[in-house]
């Protein structure tokens, strides 16, 4: 028994909503409303379909339809689920197909594979929600965000995890409700815009026909709960925003950060070589000459590995002692061994000349550093022997400049967020990320990735410095304010204030508490919804 068209066409319209709800393309009020046509057609289930004249008794449901209701339920969730991630991850498939050396059909096929994957979480949620609701009524839907919360934490950790736009990032640039980071992470982020679909929702479900007058307005209470939360949060984060205690606070140094704009596919042309890193080099004598008093380079800067080629190391060694100028940059790293292994690490240069430090990247990127279910992709052989080469670093290592630690999360870890906390609660002083997005075009991934790394700065109080090889590289305050940005494919010299930070922010001491609270709550939901047999 397939669902109605018009479900179909709801949880559709979710999917687009969600699409719409980042950048480049999309605006954060789409956010807001994003799931309610979703949870709509989740109450419009056939089995919910009723007169409003008919008692509450004569609306129970059959128990052996559910099987039945929660597989439609499934289909609409994965529905929503594909036309999100189709929509925010399309650029993966140039992305494998121009880089991975693959056919455009067999980097569509990966990439598909990908999505589906990312689809089957909107889809436990469009069940887990649709069980509530058939058991307990119309007033689950209150539930959502939590739920909603609950497959993202599934999204982030499940196989190494993909948490690629996770709700809460649509409003990273809607700084006083982004503020709500420093206490619950993004996944509260998450829930406060989930809770307004909800709410609209509810709404809805008494326009048309699906509760009587009488229940409808026990629902007012839900809603301007809602409607309160949003509030407060808005002006609570208004005031914290513009209070701005951190940014008077710490010691402040000056930052430098180079954007190269090198070529991907002259990156590792051995004749460019020497070119390239003469403009590294220019670059960062240009920032310095501006005030920099600590220099990034991007992700994998070098067109050589740094610790292998004496010459070209000892060309940047001595520009930092001439400088007297720390330098961090993103080069590859090999240790040797039976077998041999890679990383994509980040090296500190010191002052002096020497190194203070070396992190190696934890989380790889799927389809990029490495192949998961190799056998599987066995079609994708070009793919598998181009990304399966990395090995994953094993410690959050921080690097020392100037009597203070810094981190740095190299391209998309930067999207983890318990693991830039862990950096901060290991003594962490400022946040760095650096990151080749080359790899994305000029597509939304270079906007996406931007705004999912300034996240990170409100979620822990820190300042957040980036250096990105084509862009965006920038410098982000505590609060979420962008102090400096590149425009992506030119080359750019930033040089801005940043501050040493010691404090911890609420989530920082407690990490994602409430997103594990939320994964209680939906169990405990769906124990008691066993018990329960009338629906709204």
């Amino acid at each position: 028994m397939s669902a109605p068209v018009h479900s179909f066409a709801l949880a559709t319209a979710s999917g687009v909503l969600l699409t719409l709800s980042f950048p480049k393309f999309g605006h954060p009020a789409f956010a807001w409303i994003a799931l309610a046509p979703l949870l709509v057609a989740l109450l419009l289930e056939p089995e919910s379909r009723t007169p409003k004249s008919r008692t509450a008794e004569s609306r129970i449901p059959n128990p052996k339809s559910l099987p039945h209701s929660l597989m439609r339920a499934f289909a609409l969730g994965l529905t929503t689920g594909i036309v999100f991630f189709t929509g925010t991850l399309y650029w993966i498939t140039r992305t494998i197909s121009v880089y991975g050396g693959l056919q455009v059909w067999v980097a569509v096929v990966v990439n598909a594979a990908l999505i589906a994957y990312l689809s089957l979480f909107p889809a436990i949620f469009a069940v887990v929600m649709r069980r509530l609701v058939f058991s307990l009524g119309a007033r689950a839907l209150m539930a959502a965000p939590l739920v909603w919360v609950t497959t993202e934490l599934g999204s982030t950790h499940l196989f190494t995890g993909f948490p690629w736009v996770l709700l809460g990032y649509s409003q990273v640039t809607m700084l006083p409700i982004a503020q709500l980071a420093c206490i619950f992470g993004v996944y509260g982020v998450s829930a406060l815009v989930a809770s307004v679909s909800a709410a609209a929702s509810l709404i809805v479900s008494s326009r048309v026909g699906q509760v009587g007058p009488t229940e409808a307005g026990h629902y007012v209470r839900e809603v301007a709960a809602v409607a309160t939360a949003v509030l407060l949060v808005a002006v609570w984060g208004s005031l914290r925003a513009a209070k701005a205690e951190l940014t008077r606070a710490g010691e402040p140094i000056q930052v430098g950060l180079i954007q190269g704009n090198v070529d991907q596919g002259e990156k590792w042309n051995a004749d460019r070589a020497s070119a390239i890193l003469q403009r590294y080099l220019g670059m960062t004598r240009q920032a310095v000459g501006e005030g920099a008093e600590l220099v990034l380079w991007p992700e994998s800067s070098t067109p050589f590995f740094f610790e292998e080629d004496r010459d070209g190391a000892e060309r940047v060694r001595t520009l930092a002692r001439q400088a007297r100028v720390p330098i961090l940059l993103g080069s590859d790293q090999l240790e040797r061994g039976r077998p041999e292994k890679y990383y994509n690490s980040a090296f500190l240069v010191r002052a002096d000349g020497t190194t203070a430090g070396v992190y190696r990247k934890m989380h790889l990127v799927p389809l990029g550093e490495y192949v998961p279910l190799k056998r599987l992709f066995y079609f994708a052989a070009p793919l598998v022997e181009a990304a399966g080469d990395f090995s994953p670093g094993v410690e959050a290592v921080l690097l020392p400049v100037d009597g203070h630690l810094i981190s740095t999360a190299i391209c998309y870890e930067v999207v983890y967020p318990d693991l830039v906390r862990r950096f901060v609660t290991g003594g962490s002083e400022l946040l760095t990320t650096i990151t080749n997005d080359a790899w994305f075009g000029r597509t939304s991934a270079p906007y996406q990735h931007f705004a999912q790394a300034s996240m990170r700065a409100i979620e822990n109080g820190r300042y957040l410095v980036r250096s990105a090889n084509t862009g965006i590289s920038g410098i982000v305050d505590p609060y979420g304010r962008i102090l400096a940005q590149s425009d992506i494919f030119q080359p750019a010299a930033i040089v801005g204030r940043a501050r040493f930070l010691t404090g911890l922010t609420f989530y920082a001491s407690h990490g994602d508490i409430f997103a594990y609270a939320s994964v209680v709550a939906t169990v405990m939901a769906l124990l008691v919804s066993r018990r329960q047999k009338r629906h709204v």
